[in-house]
Formats: C-alpha cells, sequence, structure tokens
C-alpha cells in the first residue's frame, strides 16, 4: 500500500510501474520503516520509538497517516478491530483507487465479513491438517537438500541457497496446498517477490497484483467445474454456495504470495545468521529441543514482514499520546514492535537463543487478522533448518556479507541471491 500511495503522489497511472528514479525521490521518512542496514532496520526507527512511536507521516494528497512503533501501541492497532479498520475500500475512497485493484482477501476486510471468510479458510490450518502435510514437506526439504549436493558438485561446491533451496521449499508446498500446477510455480515465485518490492523490477506492487489474478480466477473456474484435491477444491465442495469467486481468488491470492514470499526470506536470511553464528549453528545440529526457541527468536529478529496492513481510525482516538483523527490511515511497523527494548527486554537488536519473551513476537501479526498460514510456515522452516545444518555442517558463505543483495526497500524483507560453499563434503 505504501508503494500504491507512492505512486499516485508522483503521478504514476493505477496499473503502471513505478520506475526507480522515481520512488527514489521519495523522502526518507516515507520509506524509512521498510529500509534495512544489512539484517537490521535502520537506525531511525529505533529513534522513531524512543520519542513516542506514534507519529504523523507527513504524506502526499493531504493523507492523514500515522507510523506506529511502540510493541504495546503495535498491538493495539492489530487487537482493535472496533477502533480500526482494513476494509480496502477505505483506502480506495481516500487515493481513488480503482475498484478492479482490490487485492481481496483475509487481509483488507473486517468482521463480520473477515470473520465469515476465516472461519471457511481457518480448518485447513489446524494442527490436524498440518500434520497431514508434514510427510509432504518433509519429501520436499530432503528433494532440496538433493539438489543443493547435485548443483553444488558442478560448480566447486558454490551453490545458490535461495534458488535451490529456499524458493522452492515454500513455493512447492503451498502450490501443492492450493493445487497450483507445478508449470505455473515459477512464475508465481516472481509475482510473490514483486508485489513487495517498492525499488526492483519494471513494475509495481499493484501492477504484480493485477498479473497474477487473472491466472488464480482461471484456477478458481477449473476448480469449480472440477474440485481438486488442494483447499481451493475442498473449499468449492465444501462450501461452494457460500463463497463468491472473488472471495475465492483473494483467499488463494493471499495464501500463495503471502506462503510464498515470507517463508523463502526467512529461509534465507535465517541461514545467513547460522552461518555468522557458529554457537546457534551448533546448537540447532546438536539439539532438537532448541528448534521453537530458535524459530521464535529469528522471527523476532528478522520481522521480514516490515510493515503490517494499513489501519483506518474508525473514530477518533488516542494513541501514544497523539490525537488520531477518524478516517487517517495508521501503519504499524512490527519490525519496530519487535525490536522494542519495553517488550524485547535487554539488547532487543541482538539475536539471543535464550530471550525469553520472543514467544509474543509480533510477526505473524496479532489479532483477529494473525496470519492464517503461520503455522505453515513454521512447519517448513521447523524441517528445513535443522537439516540443513546436518546435511552440510561445514557450510559457508561464498560471498562477501557486503556483497548480500538485500532488498534495499520492500515491505516484506529479504534477498534474490545467496551464494554458499557446502565444504569439501558436497552432501
Amino acid at each position: 500500500m505504501i508503494g500504491y500511495l507512492a505512486r499516485k503522489a508522483l503521478g504514476g497511472k493505477g496499473g503502471g510501474g513505478l520506475s526507480t528514479a522515481k520512488i527514489s525521490m521519495l523522502p526518507d521518512h516515507i520509506l524509512m520503516p521498510v529500509k534495512r542496514n544489512g539484517l537490521d532496520p535502520v537506525p531511525d526507527l529505533a529513534r522513531h520509538r524512543a520519542e513516542g512511536g506514534v507519529s504523523r507521516i507527513k504524506f502526499p494528497l493531504g493523507i492523514g497517516a500515522w507510523l506506529v512503533t511502540g510493541y504495546d501501541d503495535v498491538r493495539t492497532v492489530l487487537g482493535s478491530t472496533d477502533r480500526f479498520s482494513n476494509d480496502y475500500r477505505h483506502l480506495a475512497g481516500v487515493v481513488g483507487m480503482e475498484d478492479g485493484a482490490n487485492p481481496g482477501g483475509l487481509g483488507f476486510s473486517d468482521p463480520p465479513e473477515h470473520t465469515r471468510l476465516r472461519k471457511l479458510v481457518m480448518p485447513e490450518f489446524t494442527g490436524r491438517r498440518l500434520a497431514r502435510l508434514t510427510p509432504l514437506v518433509e519429501g520436499i526439504v530432503t528433494e532440496r537438500l538433493d539438489a543443493l549436493a547435485a548443483a553444488a558438485a558442478n560448480n566447486d561446491g558454490v551453490v545458490d541457497l535461495m534458488a535451490e533451496f529456499a524458493l522452492p521449499i515454500p513455493a512447492l508446498s503451498i502450490c501443492e496446498l492450493l493445487g497450483v500446477p507445478y508449470a505455473d510455480r515459477a512464475e508465481f515465485q516472481r509475482l510473490s517477490a514483486a508485489r513487495f518490492d517498492m525499488l526492483e523490477g519494471a513494475q509495481g506492487a499493484l501492477s504484480a497484483i493485477t498479473d497474477a489474478l487473472p491466472y488464480l480466477e482461471q484456477l478458481v473456474r477449473a476448480n469449480r467445474e472440477s474440485p481438486g484435491e488442494g483447499i481451493l477444491g475442498r473449499l468449492v465442495a465444501d462450501h461452494g454456495d457460500e463463497l463468491t469467486d472473488e472471495e475465492l481468488t483473494g483467499l488463494a491470492d493471499g495464501l500463495l504470495t503471502g506462503g510464498l514470499e515470507t517463508t523463502a526470506s526467512m529461509l534465507g536470511l535465517g541461514t545467513i545468521l547460522l552461518l555468522q553464528r557458529p554457537d546457534v549453528h551448533e546448537a540447532l545440529r546438536t539439539d532438537d529441543a532448541v528448534i521453537e526457541k530458535f524459530l521464535d527468536e529469528l522471527l523476532r529478529y528478522m520481522s521480514v514482514v516490515q510493515v503490517a496492513f494499513p489501519r483506518f481510525a474508525k473514530e477518533d482516538i488516542e494513541l501514544g499520546g497523539q490525537r488520531i483523527a477518524k478516517g487517517d490511515i495508521v501503519i504499524p511497523s512490527l519490525s519496530g514492535a519487535n525490536r522494542d527494548p519495553k517488550f524485547a527486554g535487554a539488547e532487543p537488536e541482538a539475536f539471543d537463543l535464550h530471550r525469553e519473551s520472543s514467544r509474543r513476537h509480533v510477526a505473524f501479526g496479532f489479532g483477529a487478522h494473525r496470519c492464517v498460514g503461520a503455522e505453515l510456515g513454521k512447519l517448513e522452516m521447523r524441517t528445513a533448518f535443522p537439516r540443513l545444518v546436518r546435511r552440510f555442517p561445514e557450510m559457508s558463505l561464498a560471498m562477501a556479507p557486503e556483497e548480500i543483495p538485500y532488498r534495499k526497500r520492500s515491505i516484506v524483507f529479504g534477498l534474490d541471491k545467496l551464494l554458499v560453499d557446502l565444504g569439501p563434503d558436497h552432501g
């Protein structure tokens, strides 16, 4: 949404791209919440939090907008559907978005509509359903470890971990879950990354959504005619009369793109941390019990989804000592909240495997809009990380840290390539 508002402010068309030159002209205070120094949010984010954590963003078009960075205030915004709205139509009305650009799905709807849709989808992500997926995920991870070894054998042990491991695992898992044909999955990896990237590529985020939706509409129609074994097929078979094609498309779009890019980023960034921290690498390799602490702290520390969906104040509200007017946009910073010392404790900028507060992170959001696929993502990471370090215990970076191509301005923080050397024994 930040990307789209920026495009409107710079005079772009609804379906056009946002060039690197144009976005580089935007004030730093607008892009600051999605900028990083290496793995860390920029220092300005911590300074913002220390100065109160709720402040007005000087946004174009006369839009009232606020950035929220403190942990307690972010949870208040995320958890208060009675005072803050996710309904996309609020944003469309403010900046004149076209109805056809509505991404739909759970992220841009309010109760009772959101409650109805979530109730239909959530059974697909219960512990029992996910337990059935465990053998599938284990098989995918094993296959990708073998693919890593094969690729490394042809290149003196060096391989791109993103291309061979981090991206394929969530792509194959979520596409299998939805019933997306294998031949289409590479293109959806690209579209998933493009919609969150505010600097790279020829098309902006809304253009990527526009490219993705026609295919998903076709997939929904195919499942209407002949329900498949994936989530879409089961939703059609069990609740076909309760869901429109538009609603099914929005749900599929949110699950597919959210399940791809976020987990892929976590797998890549988590590997970098493991290679920088031999103590954590050793603990994960030798102690099965440490995995849950590792995942919670990694999710807190990385906060790959840097800002949550924008909220809209339903009424005049007092938050963090500031008066937010009815209709103002509120942008919760998840990376800011997760590094708030009032929540994280001592040294919030450090990775601490034994940090007790980590389990209360907001990396998946909070409240009614907490990520519906959170447990699927954790299942993939819980399976992938220990097996990776055990299969290749001598793996190391094959590029200088300063050469790692982190995404410079992306709502979902990540990287496009990660060269690693699997060691003398390529597995």
